[in-house]
C-alpha cells in the first residue's frame, strides 16, 4: 500500500513523527489542545480544506493533501451519484406519483417534486456519510501517524494494510453489485414506465445539484465555530470546538 509506506517513510526521518507538518485531514481530526497548539490555519484555509473533502467533484479529482486513495474517491464520487439516482428511483415505484405524472399529462411540476427531491438528498447525503467514514483510509493512516516511535508505527503497519486492503475489497464488492442490482432494475422499469424515466432522472439531477452546492453553504458554521473556538481557553471554546468537528463531517 503506497499511501501507508509513504507515512512509516516520514515517521522513519527522526524515529518520531514530524509534529510541524500535518495535512488538512488531519488538522481537522486534532482534538482542541492539538488544535491550539499546531492548527495555525486561516477561517478561509480551513473552510476551503472542508470544501476540498466534502464539494463531490473537488473531492474526487482534485488534488489534495489527505490519506485517501484516489480510486476509492473516484469511485464514491460515482456510487453516490447512483445512489442518488437509486433513491428517486425508489419513489417513481410509488402509484402516486405515476398517477400525478398522467394527470399532468407528462409535464414536470417542480413543486409537486420538491419534497421528494430535498428528501432523496438528505438520504443520499447521509448514505455517502457512512461510505466515507467506513471507506476512507486517512483515519487509519492518522493512527499509524500517531505512533510516537518507528518500532510502534511498525508493530501497527501490517494491521493497517490488512484493514485497508479489506476495506478496498469490501468496497468494490458492494459498488459492484450496487450498480449491477440497480440498472436492472432501471432498465426493467425504463421498459415499463418508458416516458417516466425522464422525470427520475431530472428529479435525480436536482438531488445531485444540491449536493454540489450544499458544501459551499453549509460549512461555514464549522468554519465560523472552529476559528472562533481556537481564539481561547475558556470550557465554552472547548465546547463551540467540538461542535464544529460535528459539523465538519456532515
Amino acid at each position: 500500500m503506497k499511501i501507508v509506506n509513504s507515512s512509516l517513510r516520514k515517521i522513519n526521518e527522526n524515529d518520531n513523527i514530524d509534529t510541524h507538518d500535518f495535512p488538512s485531514c488531519e488538522m481537522d481530526s486534532f482534538n482542541y489542545s492539538e488544535a491550539i497548539s499546531n492548527d495555525k490555519r486561516t477561517y478561509f484555509q480551513y473552510y476551503l480544506s472542508l470544501i476540498k473533502a466534502k464539494q463531490p467533484v473537488l473531492f474526487a479529482f482534485c488534488p489534495n493533501d489527505d490519506y485517501n486513495s484516489r480510486l476509492i474517491k473516484i469511485g464514491i464520487f460515482i456510487l453516490s451519484f447512483n445512489i442518488h439516482y437509486a433513491t428517486n428511483f425508489a419513489y417513481f415505484l410509488n402509484e402516486k406519483i405515476i398517477h400525478k405524472i398522467f394527470e399532468d399529462n407528462g409535464k414536470y411540476d417542480i413543486k409537486f417534486f420538491l419534497p421528494y427531491i430535498i428528501i432523496t438528498f438528505i438520504i443520499s447525503h447521509i448514505i455517502t456519510i457512512i461510505i466515507k467514514l467506513i471507506f476512507l483510509s486517512d483515519s487509519n493512516i492518522i493512527e499509524l501517524k500517531k505512533q510516537k516511535h518507528i518500532m510502534q508505527a511498525q508493530n501497527s503497519l501490517s494491521s493497517i494494510r490488512r484493514k485497508l486492503i479489506i476495506k478496498y475489497i469490501i468496497f468494490y464488492i458492494i459498488g459492484i453489485l450496487f450498480h449491477l442490482f440497480f440498472w436492472l432494475a432501471l432498465s426493467s422499469f425504463s421498459t415499463m414506465y418508458t416516458n417516466t424515466q425522464v422525470f427520475v432522472l431530472e428529479n435525480a439531477l436536482i438531488a445531485y445539484g444540491i449536493s454540489l452546492i450544499y458544501p459551499f453553504i453549509f460549512n461555514i458554521i464549522p468554519s465560523i465555530l472552529r476559528i472562533c473556538s481556537l481564539k481561547g481557553e475558556e470550557k465554552n471554546h472547548n465546547i463551540m470546538y467540538n461542535i464544529s468537528k460535528v459539523l465538519q463531517v456532515l
